[in-house]
């Protein structure tokens, strides 16, 4: 897990530097947060979610405890078909888990300072370039799957589940109802 977690900071890493002078002059700040609560899906691979995970486990009880009760909440609306913003926004505009984002967060940007009648506004080769980044991803993560984080949480949450992709182990029967219902994507395939 150590040497896949270290290839995927690579990904970003080089994601980062190849979009570096594409993205100058963003109007992305700290405390800009329409994306998180606004622009759509959160998606992860589950060795992002991994990575997460490693993330909450460092993280007071009470913390935790309000965080899966947030989960369990945007599951819902998102189940409802309803948006709601991402659980690891705090109430200060600032993420939680910044340092360990996932890369759906990461590629995310905008020219001008977004709202609900100005949408983010993206470059288009920082867009293909993106699409690479996520297949490198998928093929990394390739016992693993890919949809909104809080699905994958929930799935790396389920022992069974667990074990088995620790175990570096595949097998989608044990998601198959789960992952249609919920737009869960096998890397297997996508790769």
């Amino acid at each position: 897990m150590k040497e896949k977690t270290k290839q995927l900071k690579e990904i970003y890493t080089s994601f980062e530097a190849d979009t570096c002078d594409l993205i100058q002059g963003k109007a992305c700040a700290k405390g800009c947060s329409f994306c998180c609560e606004e622009a759509g899906s959160i998606d992860i691979t589950t060795l992002e979610g991994m990575v997460i995970r490693g993330a909450m486990d460092k993280m007071t009880p009470s913390r935790q405890k309000t965080l899966t009760k947030t989960f369990r909440s945007e599951i819902r609306h998102r189940e409802a078909g309803k948006a709601s913003p991402c659980p690891f926004l705090m109430k200060n505009k600032a993420c939680m888990i910044y340092e360990n984002r996932p890369f759906s967060c990461r590629r995310i940007y905008s020219v001008h300072v977004c709202s609900s009648q100005a949408p983010p506004a993206v470059s288009r080769q920082v867009m293909e370039r993106a699409a690479q980044a996520i297949k490198a991803l998928q093929k990394l993560d390739s016992n693993g799957y890919s949809g909104h984080l809080s699905y994958i949480l929930y799935m790396l949450s389920v022992p069974a589940f667990l074990n088995t992709y620790t175990a570096g182990q595949f097998k989608p029967e044990e998601i198959t109802d789960f992952g249609k219902s919920h737009k869960i994507i096998i890397n297997q395939m996508m790769t």
